[in-house]
């Protein structure tokens, strides 16, 4: 992004940052993290963080992309629902495009599956009215959807580096999910599977980083 010439500002809600003023921005990104999107009580920047979304999507009519737990709060922000999942997923597995998310002008030049890593134990059962469904699993029936022309969700990870696994390890949370899903020793593994994928991650988040500046030029032209 610095390389295009756009300027960013990292918002970290639960190091106790503000929400700015978001009229001065032409585009968010909202990442993943250990929190639910109905723990509201203890976590009560979510309130606000949904507020914001909902903001910036509906009323502003800007670019979203959610990430994860973002994708999760723009489709709750949004009047969906998201629950615990019945198979929670987490590895390297694939994704499937719907007939809409081969048709979406972001979503279309990417493969089909989708190779991505995964990482989490709720997920979106119902979208927002009007939201188109773009991407599904075996165990996850919405792993990416549209809301309108310029918003996006997407459950799985595209933004994978040699350090992902290493760094959300040393997330007691994130750490217990994964051996339950994969067996003691799951990191190494993990650590070992996303270091062969990384190619192809890093092909895929450039896609969607190239497809998501294209909607947010083409929103402020």
């Amino acid at each position: 992004m610095r390389e295009d010439g756009i300027s960013l500002t990292a918002v970290e809600l639960d190091r106790g940052d503000a929400i700015p003023d978001l009229d001065g921005f032409d585009a968010m990104i909202v990442m993943g993290g250990p929190q639910d999107v109905w723990e509201e009580d203890r976590y009560e920047w979510l309130r606000l963080e949904k507020k914001a979304i909902a903001h910036f999507v509906q009323h502003l009519k800007r670019p979203y992309l959610g990430i994860c737990l973002g994708h999760q709060l723009l489709a709750d922000a949004l009047g969906g629902e998201v629950r615990l999942s019945e198979q929670p997923e987490v590895g390297v597995m694939n994704v499937m495009k719907t007939a809409s998310g081969a048709a979406d002008t972001l979503f279309g030049s990417l493969a089909d599956p989708i190779r991505a890593l995964q990482w989490h134990g709720a997920e979106v059962v119902t979208p927002p009215d009007g939201a188109e469904v773009l991407a599904y699993s075996p165990a996850c029936a919405i792993q990416a959807f549209r809301y309108g022309e310029f918003a996006y969700g997407l459950q799985f990870h595209v933004e994978a580096t040699r350090d992902t696994v290493s760094d959300w390890a040393a997330i007691p949370a994130y750490t217990r999910a994964l051996e339950r899903a994969l067996g003691e020793g799951a990191v190494g593994r993990l650590e070992s599977e996303v270091l062969d994928c990384l190619p192809i991650f890093n092909a895929t988040a450039r896609q969607v980083y190239n497809g998501f500046k294209s909607k947010f030029r083409a929103a402020t032209a």
